[in-house]
């Protein structure tokens, strides 16, 4: 992947000669239509809105209405372009700030505004210098407004953008999802001072603290203390440090810990306490982490007397300050767990003003740098480049996505029945798995577009970029979130969408439709001669038996994939089956007709299912229409997702297990069936 050069000057500005790939920085710029900006004392946050241009595999019914012969296939493939939006989100020092402005402007095209809105501090400072090279005015915004809004935003609509963060445990980091019910919460904001928010509902919050005490007190004395300027660098001299040498603790006063007081041995009695009374030179990496440590315990304590002085028990921390700084992060939880037990999570900040009533937004893994971290021991290259830049794409989503209203506990729902940050030998083996079937989905890419000579040379970039995402993962499995099986096949689906694979399986799906249709009315007779008994057993067998042959046998759900996952049905095409078997069969033709039959999008282009975000017109559908039980089939579904999903109706959960390890992990051989039939936990019946 290209990287940014930097040039550390004395003056901490970018080297003029340095040029910014506008395909991994300023991705999408020349589709910019609207910017915003936030200048803080330190860093610069900037939010453009662009659309991509994608291609989308389309098919279309052929004119059946003269006789056909053997050969002519039910539907016809194309690659389609279609245009859809995005967001770009992009952190950097605010020493770069006059080159990045000067090679926005120098690649900015089709802008269809001429205002950029702003907010912190520096938009006053930098208001001049903006408006001279974007040629746009620069109207400011209220910035706790935009702050709580975006926040609003994050908690409500993206997976995986708050944590809890835990260093010595078997998951550093545990992901919280999305659910609606988010308030109150207190917001502990960290710039370059500290302001403290009480949010009680989407438009009623009040800042009722803050200190100057900050990440900015950070930077500033630990540049005076170390002579280092960078930021990260300072963080990774704190990485490196041991703060007992400077500071002086409880047992350097008293011997041993203060047991009447509560106070153990090792804690910090006084932050760089052994400098006054110590006549010998002190590292940069002890300064460094004892500075840390001095900052980030003020702010947790400031934080849980707060929370405790309001009754809140949900305390959310933002600001770059923290955003993939575990040191500074692990500090804080220190802290936290030291002066009380509420809940607290951390997430980025994000001051795009966007309606989240409107639309459903996802995360692009393809463009995204993902959570990257300081330690040095960690990809040296990546880090490099987060100590400049730092990226996080998200598409807006066709649809709306809503959760299930048949979920027992929407709020205590989790899709993924394994999270492979926490399961090293699972992680191990998953990631195993995606590299060596990777040649495999090269070949399937490059076959699915085999008229076109280029195909070779996107589906070797495709593979580029994939194994590089697989190689990060392997050393920091939380960069994206929580890392899982299905997380992996949707990584895997925006690669290939990125470079223009829309749907590999298309021919594939293409053939065996056609086949399948061929030989319905002959099994449709079949299962007709059987006794009531015999045909439940036949379909249960149908659904297993398709499962494990797995192309093509989901054409008869009547719920259906929005986008293409790998080979399973999606909705035009099973638009075109229906209405084929709707011709030859009166009993589907009557259920269509008396809308007792309806073929619904599922909002989802994953072989995995997330129930908690589901095509909002399935979800008015199930409601409406009383739904009593619900089917969920295959190894993606029943198994990686859903295994353990409670319902409030009754659920059957089939799938044929068709990897060994797996196999063997859930105590059964490969090939084994998984059939589990469940009813809502107050009627106390499973079978």
């Amino acid at each position: 992947m290209a990287l940014c050069g930097v040039a550390d000057t004395g003056s901490h500005s970018m080297d003029k000669s340095i040029t910014l790939p506008p395909d991994e920085i300023f991705r999408n710029l020349e589709n910019a239509k609207r910017f915003a900006i936030d200048i803080g004392g330190s860093l610069t946050k900037l939010a453009y809105y662009s659309t991509v241009q994608h291609k989308v595999a389309k098919v279309r019914s052929f004119d059946h209405s003269a006789k056909e012969t053997d050969g002519d296939p039910l539907y016809e493939i194309s690659v389609q372009e279609e245009i859809t939006a995005r967001l770009h989100f992009i952190k950097f020092e605010n020493a770069y700030i006059e080159t990045c402005l000067d090679f926005i402007k120098d690649h900015l095209v089709n802008t269809e505004t001429k205002v950029i809105k702003a907010t912190g501090g520096g938009a006053h400072k930098f208001k001049d210098l903006i408006e001279k090279k974007l040629k746009l005015k620069v109207d400011k915004e209220d910035e706790m407004t935009c702050l709580i809004k975006g926040c609003n935003f994050v908690l409500k609509n993206i997976p995986h953008e708050a944590f809890v963060y835990a260093k010595h445990a078997d998951s550093e980091f545990r992901f919280q999802h999305t659910h609606p019910d988010i308030f109150p919460y207190l917001l502990i904001n960290i710039g370059s001072g500290v302001s403290i928010v009480k949010v009680e509902a989407e438009d009623k919050f009040e800042r009722i603290g803050g200190s100057s005490i900050g990440g900015g007190t950070f930077w500033g004395l630990g540049a005076l203390l170390t002579k280092t300027k960078r930021f990260d660098e300072l963080l990774q001299l704190a990485s490196k440090g041991q703060h007992t040498n400077v500071d002086m603790l409880v047992k350097d006063i008293y011997g041993g810990a203060y047991g009447s007081l509560g106070l153990t041995g090792d804690l910090i009695a006084s932050s760089f306490g052994k400098s006054a009374t110590t006549d010998k030179e002190f590292s940069k990496e002890d300064m460094a982490k004892s500075l840390l440590h001095m900052i980030s315990n003020d702010i947790g304590q400031l934080a849980c007397l707060y929370a405790k002085l309001h009754n809140l028990t949900r305390v959310y921390f933002g600001g770059f300050f923290i955003r993939g700084h575990p040191v500074t992060m692990h500090t804080i939880t220190y802290s936290i767990n030291f002066f009380t037990k509420c809940v607290w999570f951390v997430l980025p900040t994000c001051f795009f003003v966007l309606d989240p009533n409107q639309y459903s937004w996802g995360e692009n893994y393809a463009g995204s740098s993902g959570l990257m971290s300081v330690s040095p021991e960690l990809n040296p290259i990546q880090r490099a480049r987060s100590g400049t830049f730092d990226m996080l794409e998200m598409d807006r989503l066709e649809r709306q996505l809503v959760n299930l209203p048949l979920l027992q506990d929407a709020t205590s729902y989790i899709p993924d029945t394994v999270d492979l940050t926490e399961d090293a030998l699972a992680r191990e083996y998953w990631l195993y798995c995606f590299e060596e079937a990777l040649d495999g989905v090269v070949k399937r890419a490059i076959a699915s577009q085999k008229d076109q000579p280029e195909a070779v040379e996107r589906a070797e970039k495709f593979r580029q970029k994939y194994r590089h995402k697989l190689q990060t993962l392997r050393h920091q499995p939380f960069a994206y979130g929580s890392l899982t099986v299905r997380s992996l096949l949707d990584t895997r689906e925006h690669c290939l969408n990125e470079f223009n694979f829309p749907d590999p399986y298309s021919k594939i799906k293409q053939k065996e439709n056609d086949m399948a249709l061929k030989y319905y009315l002959k099994v449709v007779k079949s299962v007709e001669e059987l006794s009531w008994e015999q045909r439940q057993f036949n379909l249960v067998k149908g659904l297993l038996a398709g499962n494990v042959f797995d192309w093509g046998a989901k054409a008869w759900c009547s719920v259906c994939n929005s986008g293409p996952a790998l080979n399973d049905v999606t909705n035009s095409e099973l638009q075109i089956l229906t209405e084929r078997i709707a011709a030859m069969d009166p009993v589907i033709h009557a259920a269509l007709k008396e809308d007792r039959l309806a073929l619904v999008q599922n909002g989802s282009s994953s072989p995995c299912l997330d129930l908690s975000r589901l095509d909002k017109v399935l979800a008015t559908v199930v409601r409406e229409r009383g739904t009593d039980l619900v089917i969920i089939e295959g190894m993606g579904r029943a198994i990686h997702t859903n295994y353990y999903a409670m319902l409030s109706c009754e659920s059957l959960k089939l799938a044929v297990i068709k990897n060994s390890w797996l196999a063997d992990r859930l105590g059964g051989k490969i090939f084994s069936v998984v059939f589990k039939y469940e009813v809502p936990s107050k009627a106390q019946g499973q079978h």
